[in-house]
């Protein structure tokens, strides 16, 4: 079974409908137990890093979140792998769940380009990652990036820039696009990752 986690930061009705488009049940459930014992997680996100912790910590999901993401196949979207890092520049700073080394910071303000940033962009692979093509277009929308670090296994680039687009730690993988938003290139990674599990 497949839980997709809710912490009351996602994007849960699409990134369900992406699994069943593939043939996949998953289950969208905020319940620690249920994320616990499931096969694999995934963990979508939209919003802000501080309102995410908190809403992990009332619901009782941080050490879930960790064992899962430990030891299972895991798979972080956009805010969901933004606080797998240890803090966010986000709300003025936050420590988030330091699962991965390294921070998020916030786009600088930079001439002709828009915070946040909204579009398509190529992915470059990196550190062996077959998960997907190298040069493959993903759909973004954020304001915070993360830093490159020895996990980092896709590279882009917006404003100068070059961050973090994919993370592989072990069996957890990120990715701070949308797969679900991003046409054929994303469900071909979907598939890629339920088959690489």
């Amino acid at each position: 079974m497949t839980a997709i986690v809710d912490y009351r930061a996602g994007n849960l009705t699409s990134v369900r409908l992406a699994f069943e488009a593939l043939g996949e049940d998953a289950v969208v459930t905020s319940d620690p137990n249920v994320v616990a014992k499931s096969d694999r997680v995934v963990f979508p996100g939209v919003g802000a890093a501080a309102s995410a912790m908190a809403n992990l910590r009332e619901l009782r999901l941080v050490d879930a979140v960790k064992s899962v993401a430990a030891d299972k196949p895991f798979l972080g979207i956009c805010l969901g792998m933004q606080i797998l890092f240890e803090h966010s520049e986000e709300d003025g700073g936050v420590d988030t769940l330091g699962i991965i080394p390294g921070r998020v910071r916030r786009f600088a303000d930079v001439p002709g380009f828009k915070i946040p940033q909204i579009g398509w962009n190529d992915v470059e692979t990196v550190n062996g990652c077959n998960v997907c093509p190298s040069g493959e277009f993903f759909y973004f929308v954020h304001s915070y990036y993360a830093e490159l670090c020895p996990f980092t296994s896709g590279v882009t680039e917006y404003a100068g820039v070059k961050f973090t687009a994919m993370v592989k730690r072990g069996r957890l993988l990120a990715c701070q696009f949308h797969p679900e938003k991003s046409g054929k290139a994303g469900l071909a990674l979907l598939k890629g990752w339920l088959e690489s599990c």
